[in-house]
C-alpha cells in the first residue's frame, strides 16, 4: 500500500489533473459501477523489498502500482492519462513521508470496456522507496 500512497499523493497533488478529476474520484482498491466519471483507480500489482544479508532499519521497496482511468468518452482517456503521467513520473524526494523515493513510468495497457458503456486504460508506474521495517 506504500506505492499507492505515492502515487496517490502525488496525484491528488498534481493541479491541471485535480481539475478534470475530483479529488473523491482519485481512489484505491475497487470502484463500484456506477462511480461518478472520470475516476482513476490505483492498485498494486507487484512488491518486491531488497535482500541485504543483513537487514537494517529500512528496506527498500520497488513496487509496480496500476492507475486505471475509466471515462465516459473514448476520446477522455489519452488526455486523462497524458495528466497522470505529467503528475507522477520522474518525480524523486520525499513523498507522502517516504523517503528516496523514485517514480517512473512502466508501461501502458490495452483499452478496455469498463461497466455501463465506459472505457478503461491503464498506466503503470514503478516506484522505488526506502520504508521502515
Amino acid at each position: 500500500m506504500s506505492g499507492i500512497a505515492i502515487v496517490g499523493a502525488l496525484l491528488q497533488a498534481h493541479e491541471p489533473l485535480t481539475a478534470a478529476v475530483t479529488a473523491g474520484n482519485i481512489k484505491a482498491g475497487r470502484l463500484s459501477d456506477t462511480a461518478a466519471l472520470p475516476t482513476l483507480r490505483l492498485v498494486s500489482i507487484s512488491r518486491t523489498e531488497r535482500q541485504p544479508l543483513k537487514r537494517g532499519d529500512t528496506v527498500r521497496v520497488t513496487e509496480r502500482i496500476a492507475v486505471t482511468a475509466r471515462v465516459e468518452s473514448y476520446r477522455e482517456i489519452g488526455p486523462l492519462l497524458m495528466l497522470v503521467r505529467a503528475g507522477c513520473a520522474g518525480k524523486i524526494g520525499t513523498i507522502a513521508g517516504f523517503e528516496r523515493t523514485a517514480v517512473l513510468t512502466a508501461g501502458t495497457g490495452p483499452d478496455v470496456l469498463g461497466p455501463g458503456d465506459s472505457f478503461e486504460r491503464t498506466q503503470d508506474f514503478s516506484v522505488t522507496f526506502d520504508e521502515t521495517v
